[in-house]
């Protein structure tokens, strides 16, 4: 399983992104999501914070939409 967050800060376009830890892109107000065995777990956790959440391109890709 891989350590998950959600970025407090939305992209210009508008979307939280989920990152996994150690992601290069990895931002610096997160909050905190939990272990999953994949991203999609992770973005259903961070919908309960925010409503626009996407994965992102570089860490968690299958879960990239936008």
């Amino acid at each position: 399983m891989e350590k998950y967050v959600v970025n407090r800060n939305a992209q210009s376009t508008g979307e939280h992104e989920v990152h996994k830890e150690g992601c290069s892109f990895f931002p610096d107000n997160v909050i905190i999501l939990g272990e999953f065995t994949d991203c999609w777990k992770a973005i259903e956790e961070a919908r309960k914070y925010y409503t626009n959440v996407d994965g992102c391109y570089y860490c968690c890709n299958p879960c990239h939409t936008r």
